[in-house]
């Protein structure tokens, strides 16, 4: 059976840097439809001190969803050295699709034939697929690949997370602060090589109670235009439904993979709040009786590029490997975690070792 190697990656970070001052005329509401009195530098800094997000990127006026995702996509086939005709398939992980200006979702084309479109690919059996499974996409993404390569169905893929959250934000949420544009892509590719590559996976998928903790909602202004449709995030339900599974799932993945936490150099986990992810990672290292840990096991860009969904595990791996992300680097052998939980809610997580 064959492994699953990424053989090229690439990443897209916007350039327009959004700081908190961008956010100091705001007027914000609370999830019940008051308007909130406290002042804005208040309200921001204790953002700033939960998330930890100082900047957030935001992409130009004149730019899509595809348009990331394709500069990426571009330089990961470019790092691969690979004619992209060769790609057997092509997916794509977003949440909203391409969204304009008007905040609207379009999926019809699929992200995925946008992007072979505008790679000028031009082979029949290149299959595109989008992947729509919260900020977890990517992450299922690559299982998908995986999955797809070790059934030998295809050598070779191109697994995209881009998004634009900017862009479904509702003016008047304190959350909108959260959230930004990028995007990330890797190559992965067929090999006969042992023990190398995606070694372990798990997906966990509570979609009852769970359901909408991350929902398309109107305004939280009430006197606003009621079809208008935004992100919505339940943060506190959020926080405790990933406390409580998160860890568990990584753990259930690394002892798949036949490991312990010792064995794991790396954890790339997906970024909403910088104090989630502390807190996740901690009770992780519990699980294992562990009582601290080094943080430089997490390493983290949501500071400086807020949470870009499907698209900060790519774009995290991208900067590493490219010794981009100062003061971290992957070492030859060893073993990385992607995990990532998000609407559903889903989580997943896999454990990829370095051929």
């Amino acid at each position: 059976m064959p492994n699953t190697i990424i053989i090229g990656s690439g990443s897209y970070i916007p350039t327009q840097v959004i700081g908190k001052d961008h956010f100091m005329n705001s007027v914000f509401y609370t999830d019940e439809g008051d308007k909130i009195t406290k002042p804005n530098e208040e309200v921001i800094q204790k953002f700033v001190d939960i998330t930890e997000i100082e900047n957030r990127r935001y992409l130009e006026d004149d730019e899509l969803n595809s348009d990331l995702g394709y500069r990426a996509a571009k330089e990961a086939i470019s790092d691969a050295n690979i004619d992209p005709e060769s790609l057997d398939y092509i997916i794509y992980a977003s949440n909203f699709g391409e969204v304009g200006k008007n905040g609207h979702s379009n999926f019809m084309p699929s992200m995925s034939a946008r992007l072979k479109n505008k790679l000028g690919i031009t082979n029949r059996k290149c299959i595109n697929y989008d992947m729509i499974f919260g900020c977890p996409g990517w992450v299922e993404a690559m299982i998908l690949a995986d999955t797809l390569i070790k059934a030998q169905k295809a050598t070779t893929i191109l697994v995209v997370g881009s998004e634009t959250l900017s862009r479904v934000t509702d003016p008047y949420d304190r959350n909108k602060m959260i959230f930004a544009d990028g995007a990330g892509a890797v190559v992965v590719k067929a090999t006969d090589e042992e023990n190398v590559g995606i070694i372990a996976d798990n997906t966990v998928c509570d979609n009852s109670a769970e359901l909408n903790y991350l929902e398309h909602a109107p305004s939280l202004k009430k006197d606003e235009d009621r079809n208008a449709m935004y992100i919505r995030m339940h943060g506190r339900k959020i926080y405790e439904y990933a406390l409580k599974y998160v860890p568990d799932a990584i753990k259930e993945t690394i002892d798949k993979a036949g490991l312990t936490l010792d064995d794991i150099d790396k954890i790339l986990i997906h970024q909403a709040n910088a104090k989630m992810d502390y807190a996740m990672i901690s009770r992780l290292h519990k699980l294992y009786g562990k009582t601290g840990y080094d943080h430089d096991i997490a390493p983290m860009t949501i500071q400086q590029y807020g949470n870009s969904s499907v698209a900060t595990i790519p774009t995290m791996f991208d900067l590493i490997i490219k010794g981009k992300m100062e003061g971290q680097q992957f070492k030859e052998k060893s073993n990385i975690l992607f995990a990532s939980v998000g609407a559903g809610m889903n989580i997943n997580a896999l454990v990829y070792r370095f051929p």
